[in-house]
């Protein structure tokens, strides 16, 4: 057992509907740092033990939610308001209030947790490891252990669950990555830097936060910069110093999905760039359901009684109510409206891809649409470029837009963007020899406007993205996680192939999986540009030392001929 050390800062039983213990020091093994959490318990005890839902995250346990995102706080629920609700975690009041112990850690390195800051990384999940199994042995606590939280609190809950910490009784992902490299940091190996540039630093140490309205100093006291610097990991550095998923700092960070044995409900924004669906079908976790998002806030609450107090009137451990539910966005309701998107129809499925789905190509032409056949200029040897960099505030794009539907079709599932490219160098000085793909599907109504949804903050979104840097384009066929609607990359350093220019180089462009129901008069949109577009959101890609001029600058080009095919995959659902 893990013992407690150092006394509780605050207890208090008066002020709060609940019990509140303020900055409880854990120490996790091997000297890796300390954990501080903030306990949170019903005040109806008389020797009751609670199941406990435990946070262990990034952004600093006493900023009220209110602080650190005043219009997000305004759209939370009121009864979800209470004096510790905090960013992206359970509230207190609320939880307490359903019979919950909450336990809310600052990680190490992290708000007051001393120690060396390295996210994502192996010590960081051990130590996250140690409290969870500190939390199940509290006097208060049943010995259940749930882990509920979005975005990074979710990304760290999948990493923690393959180390099988003692009393994890089943966690809930909410839109939160699965793949430190493919879904955060490196998509489509292009560097995502501007998210982690706005995301970093919460340091522990840090001075001046009282100050800055951004919770309390360190308990200990601030400390120096030099001794910040020697603590601290710095993902803006390392991300852009490392490339490949074989390189030991994305390596160390990756896990095994197969080794996920609790039960666990994936939950996403078809609006996001998170995966959420494909998991379900690599962890070991039965039941494994995912559900997209879109207002649907209380089957978290049903999933994690039927785990953590043996209280499942929906058959969640018997595999029911299905294992993938989601909304169907159709119609143009404009984004980040919850209750025009509650309108969206509930569809519930056994299993991921939707079984009976069809795979239907439409097929790029050199006149710029989107066809169902081939297309009567295929015979013609040709191609459209434009420029491989642009402007980081304006690059320049093709699209490729399709005839107006006829019917209905309803696409959800995975999407591939398969394109015949090739790079020409502005002079004949040696370069470029590489190229970096930005792919995005736009939806456009019967009179040509843009139907835009709802983002993972709140943001107008197109119906999906994805990327892929050239030189990482081999596909793994012979990985049993590759699919010809899914392709795989490793990502390694060994499948490293810069391109020769005048070379055309056949590409698949694995897209984030995504649904949309088109209605008659719709068209289809399929845009290929030089950078982020409309839609990137927090989630740029414009790092000038991961986009150099003398790698990239150049003019990009996208073949058509006679034994020349671009197409885009979509996934049909029958009607």
């Amino acid at each position: 057992m893990l013992p407690l050390i150092g006394n509780l800062q605050t207890t208090d039983t008066i002020s709060f509907a609940y019990v509140y213990e303020g900055n409880v020091t854990i120490p996790p093994r091997e000297g890796r740092g300390i954990v501080r959490c903030n306990v949170y318990r019903p005040k109806d005890e008389g020797g009751i033990k609670w199941p406990v839902l435990v946070t262990y995250g990034p952004y600093g346990k006493n900023i009220h939610y209110s602080v650190f995102h005043a219009s997000s706080f305004a759209e939370v629920p009121e009864e979800h308001h209470s004096p510790h609700s905090a960013w992206e975690t359970p509230d207190p009041g609320y939880w307490t209030n359903q019979g919950y112990a909450l336990v809310r850690a600052d990680g190490v390195g992290l708000g007051q947790s001393p120690g060396v800051l390295n996210t994502m990384s192996r010590d960081t999940s051990l130590a996250f490891s140690d409290f969870i199994e500190w939390a199940a042995e509290q006097t208060w606590s049943s010995g259940k252990v749930g882990l509920l939280g979005i975005s990074y609190y979710a990304g760290s809950r999948w990493r923690v669950a393959a180390r099988k910490p003692k009393g994890l009784a089943c966690i809930i992902p909410w839109e939160g990555m699965s793949d430190y490299y493919r879904d955060r940091c490196r998509h489509g190996g292009i560097l995502s830097n501007t998210f982690i540039d706005f995301w970093w630093n919460r340091q522990y140490g840090r001075p001046g936060r009282a100050t800055r309205g951004w919770g309390p100093d360190t308990i200990e006291g601030k400390l120096s910069e030099k001794l910040l610097l020697a603590n601290c990991h710095d993902q803006n550095v390392e991300n852009a110093q490392n490339h490949f998923l074989d390189d030991n700092y994305y390596a160390s960070r990756d896990y095994n999905l197969a080794d996920i044995d609790v039960p666990l409900l994936s939950v996403g924004n078809w609006g996001g760039i998170y995966c959420t669906f494909e998991v379900i079908s690599k962890a070991s976790s039965i039941p494994a359901p995912a559900r997209s998002t879109c207002g649907e806030r209380s089957v978290a609450e049903s999933f994690l009684d039927a785990f953590l107090k043996d209280v499942d009137p929906e058959g969640w451990a018997n595999g029911q109510p299905g294992k993938v539910g989601h909304r169907v966005r159709v119609g143009d309701v404009r984004y980040n409206d919850t209750s025009a998107e509650d309108a969206y129809p509930m569809r519930l499925h056994e299993d991921w891809p939707v079984p009976g789905t069809q795979y239907v190509k439409y097929y790029l032409t050199a006149n710029r649409e989107l066809l169902e056949s081939v297309g009567s200029n295929s015979h013609e040897s040709t191609s459209i470029k434009y420029d491989a960099l642009g402007s980081l505030k304006s690059p320049e794009y093709v699209q490729f837009t399709s005839q107006p539907f006829i019917s209905k079709r309803e696409f959800t599932g995975h999407v591939v963007a398969h394109l015949n490219v090739s790079l020409e160098a502005r002079t004949t000085v040696d370069g470029p020899s590489d190229i970096d793909l930005f792919v995005t599907l736009r939806h456009l109504d019967p009179r040509g406007r843009k139907i835009l949804y709802t983002g993972t903050v709140g943001d107008p979104v197109p119906i999906t993205k994805g990327w892929l840097r050239c030189s990482l384009r081999a596909v793994k066929t012979t990985s049993p996680k590759h699919t010809f609607w899914h392709p795989h990359g490793d990502y390694c350093s060994g499948d490293y192939a810069p391109l020769l220019a005048g070379k055309v180089y056949e590409v698949d462009v694995d897209i984030w999986s995504t649904n949309v129901l088109m209605q008659p008069g719709d068209r289809l949109i399929l845009e290929v540009s030089s950078g982020d577009t409309q839609g990137a959101g927090l989630f740029e890609h414009n790092s000038t030392v991961d986009r150099d001029e003398i790698t990239f600058a150049g003019i990009n080009h996208i073949h058509f001929g006679p034994s020349t095919e671009n197409w885009l995959l979509m996934p049909l659902i029958p009607a």
